[in-house]
């Protein structure tokens, strides 16, 4: 067969040829039409990108997906273990997200998330809509923070990288030496180790503010309200840049006497729900200038914040604002929860120093009248500032080490090794241990 007859160049094909044309085209048509169909009948992506199950999976003989595991019961403490306190691991939480259980369940498809950019117009690119509308919503339900008068709000791997954005922002440029960062003594035990890590020719740690004269001498003072580690009431010390550590500041620690309104305010998701891993903060910062440079320290450090932790914290912080709805109808109530919690741990504790017969002493209780709550009410710190009375006892830390009890030294916190800092968040039954190691310590040998 020559070329033109091949390719139809207008030579007669055989008999035989028409029926197999007729055949394909026949086969084609089919083809088609079932094609078509199946793009009618598939199902269709959601929004975020997920294809909800049809009925034919079943029919095909596909079991549904098994439910996920129940989460693990609490770890079983040995009555002879060493106990560590000196880390504000917030595992007391973990009873509450259990019981919530599927309510605060997330689920994120393979194709979200993946562009760098949450929200290309927004200052803070890097923040998702929808975390910082659940921010505002909490600020706005529990009332610590003026979060609607203007205040921008920026984002980070924690308060832990957001103070060092902010530490940047408000550095001078073109100083000719290093600015001092003080803070009041005593102080989170992180500040100095945070401020010199990066060897910054911008900022330096000079030490406890008390130490200036005060007035506006141009250090930038960190202050921690309530206070880490002995939890008392801080207002600035001197009249210049601050920079306001108000992570604690929320109803199961302390009373929310008004809605903070200071320049920068620094909030940390672990404080409030306790998922210390998901390493979120955030700044209410109130001058634009200020907010873009500490978008541009997160930018440089880390080229934005994890999407997927933001998307997960927001589920988390609706399921705490959604239980004070007034139609909620749920008595699992996060603040509710930590709050009772707290009150049990301070009593026990509280008790048993005053059992050991004046070896060791605690801050006074205080109280206040709680906006949040509408009572008044006693707080409750994250820590306890726990001081050694017994005679001889110089270092309280190597003291209770001796008891098999770990907890920070006071020296950390430019402070007196006579004291040391618990951690009061941690599980039911590490802090029963607690209870009973403090409680079999007296002031005589």
């Amino acid at each position: 067969m020559d070329r033109g007859r091949r390719e139809g160049g207008g030579g007669r094909a055989p008999a035989g040829g028409v029926g197999m044309w007729a055949l394909a085209a026949s086969n084609l048509a089919s083809i088609a039409f079932l094609l078509h169909q199946h793009y009618v009948n598939r199902p269709r992506a959601s929004d975020d990108g997920s294809v909800p199950k049809t009925g034919s999976d079943d029919a095909n003989g596909d079991a549904p997906a098994p439910p996920p595991p129940p989460p693990p019961p609490e770890p079983i403490v040995a009555p002879d273990a060493v106990i560590n306190l000196e880390l504000g691991d917030p595992t007391m939480y973990e009873a509450f997200w259990r019981e919530a259980g599927e309510r605060a369940e997330v689920v994120i498809p393979g194709c979200w998330g993946m562009s760098y950019t949450s929200d290309a117009g927004s200052l803070c690119w890097f923040l998702e809509p929808e975390f910082e509308r659940e921010v505002r919503r909490l600020h706005r339900l529990v009332g610590n923070a003026a979060v609607d008068d203007g205040y921008h709000l920026v984002v980070g791997t924690g308060a832990t990288q957001l103070f060092q954005a902010a530490m940047y922002a408000l550095s001078p440029a073109g100083a000719d030496r290093p600015v001092g960062v003080v803070s009041p003594a005593p102080y989170y035990s992180s500040y100095p180790p945070q401020t010199d890590l990066l060897l910054s020719g911008y900022y330096r740690w000079a030490g406890d503010a008390n130490a200036l004269d005060g007035g506006n001498d141009g250090h930038i003072e960190l202050v921690c309200s309530p206070n880490n580690p002995d939890g008392a009431i801080r207002e600035a010390v001197l009249s210049g840049k601050a920079i306001h550590d108000l992570v604690y500041y929320w109803p199961q620690y302390t009373p929310i006497t008004g809605a903070a309104a200071h320049d920068i305010m620094l909030f940390t998701v672990s404080k409030i729900t306790g998922h210390a891993g998901t390493r979120l903060g955030w700044a209410l910062v109130r001058d634009r200038d200020v907010a873009k440079k500490m978008v541009y320290f997160v930018d440089r450090a880390t080229i934005g914040v994890s999407r997927d932790s933001q998307h997960r914290a927001a589920k988390l912080l609706a399921v705490v604002s959604d239980a004070y709805d007034d139609d909620s109808g749920t008595p699992l109530r996060l603040f509710d929860f930590a709050r009772r919690r707290m009150a049990e741990s301070w009593r026990a504790l509280r008790a048993a120093v005053a059992g050991t017969g004046g070896a060791f002493s605690l801050p006074e209780e205080t109280t206040g009248y709680c906006n949040f709550t509408k009572q008044t009410v006693a707080a409750y710190p994250a820590f306890a500032w726990l001081r050694c009375e017994k005679d001889g006892v110089e270092d309280c830390a190597e003291f209770l080490r001796g008891h098999s009890i770990v907890a920070r030294g006071g020296e950390q916190f430019g402070g007196d090794a006579r004291c040391v800092r618990v951690n009061m968040l941690d599980r039911d039954g590490v802090f029963d241990i607690l209870i009973q190691r403090i409680s079999s310590i007296t002031l005589s040998p």
